[in-house]
């Protein structure tokens, strides 16, 4: 093995352990399919630093097909076709990829974790050696893979760089189960006060719970009134901002799917409602910050008669993506839900769920932008720490 300049030997990566290339089992065959075992595929990859979840899964008839490719806990999957190429992720359990991925077995003197924060750094590479190949989708197939090289420090030395690592992914998965719950909390008082008429009488100007009473005729509770969407939220379209005008600031630009950039202006003020209008639709954001809508997004332009929160979980929970008014792109026309019937609360009782829901979403915004710190830091760490500019024995535990 070739001596590197940072004194660590250059391994190829067919020589860490047993590569695996993953396999799909016949699809018309439906017994190969259940929930026995993850089905991993480049979808799957974007979710952490493991694979807890797959769309997909098998059943034991599919495992026992695909058996001498099983995969156990700790694999390095590395997504190797198409745009995705590069994409890096752990197994956390006996499982199996599509063809689209290669997976490294390590042996006994590779730290998996080690492993897979070095292959982290290498998606660009992945793609332009993919690309390179000259076939319309990016390809990197097992014998390339498996010739490319990484620089590996002894092993206490690659568990010591995996253990400062890992830390701050295990902050950021902590902030990040933290941010799910205090969402299913104000969701779930959402539900219960405007979905199941649970709420409580001194925040209602008519009635509360138990006890609610319902409009003659009419099945709402008395204090309320069907009205329709844009009575909840007006919607518009957002804002035309070419690359090359977007200066880099504080403000972010929000796309149909989040935040995609940065710009120095704002056009909204927030809180705001956006969700997606070409492209992408479905998702709903609740932004807590003054922003750049994009124009494949609609953000909220008036909420005529409720409050954001209310606002936000309203639209959130109609299935938007049955609007779908395109064929080739997703598209969404806010004439087409901006009349659907909705039933409107007491202006009091929104104020107060606004109070409550609120405050959870204030944590919520505290807690990712811890998380954006310690991704800012990590990724500022990582190259370094795999190339040996810097001693791992210089960083506090």
């Amino acid at each position: 093995m070739a001596k590197s300049m940072d004194h660590w030997p250059e391994v190829k990566i067919g020589d860490l352990g047993e590569v695996f290339t993953g396999r799909t089992p016949p699809t018309h065959k439906k017994s190969y399919y259940g929930s026995e075992y993850p089905f991993i595929t480049p979808g799957d990859m974007r979710q952490g630093k493991y694979a807890l979840h797959a769309e997909r899964g098998l059943s034991q008839e599919g495992a026992d097909l695909l058996k001498r490719i099983q995969l156990p806990a700790n694999a390095v999957c590395v997504s190797c076709i198409g745009w995705q190429m590069g994409e890096t992720i752990l197994t956390a359990r006996p499982s199996f990829t599509n063809q689209q991925i290669n997976t490294i077995v390590p042996s006994v003197d590779v730290d998996s974790s080690f492993l897979y924060y070095s292959l982290r750094t290498r998606k660009q590479e992945f793609l332009s050696l993919g690309a390179s190949t000259g076939v319309r989708t990016p390809i990197l197939n097992k014998s390339a893979f498996c010739n490319l090289t990484l620089l590996l420090p002894p092993l206490p030395t690659q568990r010591r760089i995996a253990g400062i690592l890992s830390a701050y992914d295990e902050l950021i998965a902590n902030n990040q189960r933290r941010i799910a719950v205090l969402e299913q909390m104000a969701r779930a008082l959402y539900r219960e006060w405007f979905v199941y008429f649970r709420f409580p009488a001194e925040a209602s100007a008519k009635v509360g719970a138990p006890g609610v009473r319902i409009q003659p005729g009419s099945e709402l509770p008395e204090g309320w009134e069907l009205g329709i969407l844009e009575d909840v939220v007006t919607l518009q379209r957002g804002f035309d901002l070419p690359k090359a005008q977007r200066v880099d600031g504080t403000v972010p630009i929000i796309a149909a799917t989040g935040i995609t950039g940065w710009h120095n202006e704002a056009r909204v003020k927030a809180p705001g409602v956006v969700t997606g209008r070409s492209g992408t639709i479905g998702e709903v954001l609740y932004i807590q910050e003054d922003y750049w809508p994009l124009n494949t997004s609609l953000w909220s332009k008036a909420f005529p008669k409720s409050v954001p929160l209310f606002a936000y979980y309203t639209l959130s929970g109609i299935e938007l993506k049955q609007f779908n008014a395109g064929a080739a792109v997703p598209s969404l026309n806010r004439n087409d839900i901006h009349g659907l019937p909705m039933p409107i609360p007491p202006m009091s009782l929104q104020i107060k769920f606004q109070e409550i829901a609120g405050a959870m979403h204030e944590q919520m915004k505290v807690l990712e932008e811890s998380t954006n710190i310690l991704r800012r830091t990590r990724d500022l760490l990582l190259p370094r720490l795999m190339s040996g500019r810097v001693e791992v024995n210089k960083i506090a535990s």
